[in-house]
Parts: structure tokens; sequence; C-alpha cells
């Protein structure tokens, strides 16, 4: 059987952590950030977990995660 290949895009967007859930960034911290207050900056610069229900997602674009 061949080797799958992994999407690099969610190889660059995802990592596995040590329980083996899926850490992933939060969206919006990128750019515009001038009149965004500094908490909200706070939070959003955290990292975050896939839900559940995007796992399987994940893990078909990540086969070896």
């Amino acid at each position: 059987m061949p080797k799958l290949k992994t999407r690099k895009a969610a190889a660059k967007r995802f990592k596995a952590t040590g329980s083996g859930k899926i850490k992933r960034r939060k969206a919006y911290k990128s750019h515009l950030l001038e009149h965004k207050s500094a908490t909200r900056r706070n939070r959003l610069s955290k990292s975050a977990l896939v839900s559940e229900q995007d796992e399987k997602n994940v893990h078909l674009m990540m086969p070896y995660l």
C-alpha cells in the first residue's frame, strides 16, 4: 500500500499535544490590531484546541499526526 500524503498547509497550522489533542492558532491576530484592545489581543495570542467535530477532518489531512 502506498504512503499517504500529508496536506502541507494543514501541517503548518496544526500540532499535536501530549495527550493527543490537536492545537490550532486563533484567527484575527494578523493585522488591523491597532483598534483591538490589549486584552482582546492577549486572548487571541493563546492557542486553542480543535473541536471534536473537526478532529476527523484534520486527521484526514494529516494521517500521521
